[in-house]
């Protein structure tokens, strides 16, 4: 990635190609009333569909420096999208900084003393905003691109977490640019705008009714960052990272990359997100909801098996002065609770554990450390809790 990072990106013939269109555009249906959710299918009729041979759904976080293109390849992704769903319960949405009206200033720092940049609100409304309408959504019929700067790493954490809650992948598609390509491309955006302000608005206003009309999507507003807020963009931009977990799988496209390369980028993106190399997504041990009993009297059935694993314990004891295994009958098998060694456990420490168990139980936390709480491994688990709390005595 860092070879490829390397590369200068594609040069075009003016320094609005960027902003321009692109040459494929999206599918009628796309153009929707509401800035985040398109309504209805991507299916697109001209165009060969794919038939999905699991259910496809992803967060695809787009990532790079300020201008440098990540508007475009946010458009030219949701096109090859729009031609490869070809089942119309599955729904395709960009959502951006333009489509939610978010200006670029809410990023510009250069203005704020030092000490309280950390607490910039309008930035975080910002992305307070952009997460809610991902959340929003997020299912498992959506497929999400996330087009925007996304250029801290907890950030992007954030929404790796949000994903995973609700069992939806999510990958990184960065844009590779050189930082003297983008500034270049800012520059020209600045003296567009001081040369002729009043007539970019009208020509855009136009160019935006005849969108609407024909059913296109206007990927980028153009809208130049100033010099401050820009340079101090690029220095906070935290470069994804393929080895941490939610910046993996990593897909990079850079500026001279042509539409081949661009078609296989975004290929292999297919393959990971809903190809059968696509990963199974497990929620967090702490998020999944355990089973409980059913017939109503669980607390019951709580109280019950722990209070006789106790007695049997501290009859054992009594039995005998050197007692380091304890048997205790579940169902065919027989259990065996490891004591410290050289160490009699009294009824008062029992019986603190015994209330510990219960109440990680009753209340539901901390389940994740001890397992399934169903009645039929009650027995079960609280033996091997105290065999962990007894090894730690030790």
């Amino acid at each position: 990635m860092t070879s490829s990072l390397s590369k200068i990106l594609q040069s075009t013939t003016s320094s609005t190609n960027e902003t321009s269109k692109p040459t494929s555009t999206a599918p009628k249906e796309a153009s929707y009333p509401h800035p985040t959710i398109s309504k209805g299918s991507c299916r697109s009729g001209k165009s060969e569909s794919f038939p999905l041979t699991r259910r496809c759904l992803c967060l695809i976080i787009v990532s790079g420096l300020p201008t440098s293109g990540k508007s475009t390849r946010s458009q030219q992704l949701y096109n090859y999208l729009s031609n490869r769903i070809a089942d119309s319960k599955y729904r395709l949405h960009l959502i951006s900084d333009e489509s939610l009206s978010i200006s670029r200033s809410v990023y510009d720092l250069s203005s704020l003393p030092a000490h309280t940049r950390s607490a910039n609100a309008s930035e975080k409304d910002a992305r307070a905003t952009i997460y809610g309408a991902v959340k929003r959504v997020l299912s498992d019929k959506d497929i999400v691109i996330l087009d925007g700067l996304n250029y801290i790493k907890g950030w992007r954490y954030q929404l790796h977490c949000e994903s995973k809650a609700v069992r939806t992948p999510s990958c990184i598609l960065q844009i590779g640019c050189s930082v003297d390509k983008a500034r270049e491309v800012n520059e020209a955006r600045l003296e567009k705008r001081e040369a002729g302000a009043s007539r970019a608005v009208n020509k855009e206003e136009e160019a935006t009714s005849s969108a609407t009309t024909s059913g296109d999507m206007i990927v980028d507003s153009a809208e130049p960052y100033e010099p401050g807020n820009w340079d101090n963009l690029v220095f906070r931009y935290e470069e994804p990272n393929p080895m941490t977990r939610w910046d993996s799988p990593l897909f990079t496209l850079i500026w001279e990359d042509d539409d081949a390369q661009t078609n296989k980028v975004f290929s292999d993106l297919w393959d990971a997100i809903a190809g059968e190399a696509r990963k199974v997504v497990r929620p967090n041990q702490a998020t999944i909801q355990r089973g409980r009993e059913e017939s109503g009297d669980y607390l019951y059935l709580l109280d019950r098996e722990t209070s006789d694993v106790v007695k049997r314990i501290v009859e054992a004891q009594r039995e005998g002065d050197d007692v380091d295994e304890v048997r205790i009958p579940s169902g065919s098998v027989e259990l065996t609770i490891h004591l410290p060694t050289g160490k009699k456990v009294g009824l008062p420490q029992l019986q603190r554990l015994r209330r510990a168990f219960m109440g990680l139980n009753r209340g539901g936390i901390g389940l994740e450390a001890v397992g399934d709480m169903k009645s039929s491994r009650l027995r079960d688990t609280f033996v091997t809790y105290l065999n962990d709390a007894f090894e730690k005595d030790e």
